[in-house]
């Protein structure tokens, strides 16, 4: 799992700032976390992120933002609470989702809007 500011997330995944459409950099399909570190909810999701890591090693990348630090990319995404997650697919539109999800629903969502197996 790696940590993006505002300027590696624009490299890796895309740059929000230069125009409306999406065009996605990264070469596999990624899973954003949008936390900080004093939400007991966003500490619920680490672990269950870190195995997906490790189950969908080469398949999927994850990413973590820290809301406190990119409060810029935080608000790019509108994001209101936390954690926040963003699907982003390498063809097609990312959705988000909020809350400490379930292992589970992670794997639905990979399977079905980031399309991995």
């Amino acid at each position: 799992m790696e940590h993006l500011t505002k300027e590696t997330f624009k490299q890796k995944v895309f740059d929000y700032e230069d125009g409306k459409e999406l065009k996605f950099k990264g070469d596999n399909p990624c899973i954003i976390d949008f936390y900080a570190d004093w939400c007991a909810p966003c500490k619920i999701v680490v672990p269950v992120l870190e195995e997906l890591a490790k189950d969908y090693e080469g398949k999927l990348d994850i990413y973590k933002v820290n809301t406190e630090d990119q409060g810029e990319l935080a608000q790019a995404f509108g994001i209101m609470s936390i954690p926040s997650l963003l699907f982003v697919p390498k063809d097609g539109k990312p959705q988000m989702a909020q809350g400490a999800l379930p292992k589970k629903s992670f794997e639905e969502a990979i399977k079905t809007v980031l399309k991995v197996e």
